[in-house]
């Protein structure tokens, strides 16, 4: 018999072992040995979440087609609500695009769509945004809570530049005269680019209560401030004028008029017996006076601000045309033509919205901008309807240049609104009006007349309507439906986290 290899069990679970009492076994159990733990991958950060593309769609209110057919005039061509649903967002944002129409409410707009457009068609950049509502605008009692229910253009610049209801005439003060930080002073402070852009002097009440606090709007230089608001000259301790304070609030981009009040003398301060252009020059600032030099320009900033100073007073306006007259309204219809006193030398409001935002938008963290077309106020004070109605299309072809901007930017805010209503009215052609008209033929080839009636003579007022507001971007949800012009202030404030 061949030997046999006798195999045993390698693993035994159990053996008894006798111990003194064979009867009770002890088990004992052969150590499980500890497996080798798997090498584990690091975690991964999740990737960041994308920005949206865009931030949905613009609107397309061209009517259908013939106007004088069931439904051919309407402006609803397809189910917006998801398209609302898709353009609402509460993020913050990088840049906001404020748009002020001086005097513009309803019936300004819709006198200039009319003219230039015909009543079927629409404005490619005031007439497009998704979200729109109306702001109340009324004022303050000067030291008082007592309401003036038609405000002017300071009290409204004050309340969205400032959060806070004031009196007419104040800028960016309270009703107590209390300075109030504005948002171009909290963007500013808190690291963001600013700008401001007008086609009015640089002192007028819009653009000035971003960067001053005076208790008199008409203060805009050294010698009148000593007169007006001698708590806010220099020589009595005081901020100094409006042009001074423009100075040293130093916006990176500003632009407009007003160049006159630059050649006033400061009585106090570091800058006594200077210029206050000579003062711009000492500050660094990059000074521009026409459309070739500010075209130049490749840098704004708190080294090197630019100051681009386009007439002494006001920019002269876009149209020309027949003013209103008793009775306008009886003659033939007119045309409005290009203003034979504006230069080519003179850039447009579009031409210094596109430069501001080339200029600002290099600026990492983001900025403010303000764009004002101020002359739809002063021409309808002067009951000048193709004054009024080519500021109005400046206005529209400034914003479609921002809506460009801010379709490749989707983390971009615009609001446009106007500060206060304002005289103009369309009326009956044949209408036995006691204002003054005119009578204008339209793009319709249709005779459109327009009324004045708030003044017998003289400047035409301001009236109390609410006025219209629109957005697009995030936050711009909260444009709709009623609001105050202090709201704006805080919409902003909000959008940029601040």
């Amino acid at each position: 018999m061949k030997n046999s290899k006798i195999i045993l069990p390698v693993v035994l679970s159990t053996v008894l072992v006798a111990c003194n009492d064979e009867s009770k076994p002890v088990a004992v159990t052969k150590p499980i040995p500890t497996p080798t733990p798997v090498p584990t991958q690091p975690t991964k950060p999740n990737p960041p979440t994308p920005l949206p593309t865009d931030n949905g769609e613009l609107l397309d209110p061209s009517s259908r087609g013939d106007i004088s057919v069931n439904g051919g005039a309407t402006r609803l061509k397809k189910e917006r609500s998801e398209a609302l649903k898709a353009s609402i967002s509460n993020r913050n944002v990088k840049h906001v695009i404020l748009f002020i129409g001086d005097g513009t409410s309803e019936s300004e707009i819709t006198a200039a769509r009319n003219y230039a457009e015909g009543a079927a068609g629409y404005f490619k950049g005031l007439d497009v945004f998704p979200f729109t509502g109306a702001y109340s605008t009324y004022s303050l009692i000067k030291g008082t809570k007592s309401i003036d229910y038609v405000t002017d253009s300071a009290a409204s610049a004050t309340a969205w530049a400032t959060g806070t209801k004031s009196y007419n005439g104040a800028i960016s003060v309270d009703r107590d005269a209390k300075p109030q930080q504005t948002i171009l002073e909290l963007a500013k402070s808190a690291g963001f680019a600013t700008g401001n852009v007008t086609t009015t002097e640089l002192q007028d009440a819009t653009p000035a209560a971003l960067a001053a606090h005076v208790t008199s709007r008409k203060c805009y230089a050294p010698t009148q401030t000593s007169k007006s608001c001698p708590k806010n000259a220099l020589e009595k301790g005081g901020a100094g004028s409006i042009t001074e304070q423009l100075l040293q609030t130093k916006a990176d981009v500003t632009f407009g008029g007003g160049g006159a009040s630059f050649k006033d003398v400061a009585k106090a301060g570091t800058y006594s017996g200077k210029t206050l252009f000579d003062q711009a020059i000492a500050m660094n600032y990059q000074v521009v006076t026409d459309v070739k030099s500010m075209n130049t320009l490749t840098e704004a900033n708190q080294n090197k601000p630019v100051l681009g100073l386009f007439a002494d007073g006001n920019l002269p306006v876009m149209w020309s045309g027949p003013k209103a007259q008793v009775d306008g309204n009886k003659g033939a219809a007119s045309l409005c033509t290009a203003n034979p006193s504006r230069s080519s030398n003179t850039p447009t409001l579009k031409e210094m919205t596109a430069k501001a935002i080339d200029l600002l938008k290099t600026h990492q963290k983001g900025f403010f901008l303000q764009v004002e077309s101020g002359s739809i106020d002063k021409r309808n004070h002067a009951a000048d309807a193709c004054g009024q109605i080519g500021e109005t299309v400046a206005l529209d072809e400034a914003i479609q240049e921002a809506l460009a901007f801010a379709k490749q930017n989707p983390d971009t805010l615009i609001i446009v609104t106007g500060d206060h209503a304002h005289t103009s009215q369309i009326i009956p052609n044949d209408a036995d009006s006691p204002g003054k008209t005119v009578k204008l033929l339209t793009k319709d080839q249709v005779e459109m007349t327009i009324n004045y009636a708030t003044s017998k003579d003289g400047s035409q007022e301001h009236t109390g309507a609410q006025v219209r507001t629109a957005a697009y971007g995030p936050h711009a949800a909260n444009i709709s439906g009623l609001l105050d012009q202090t709201d704006l202030f805080f919409i902003i404030k909000k959008a940029f986290g601040l």
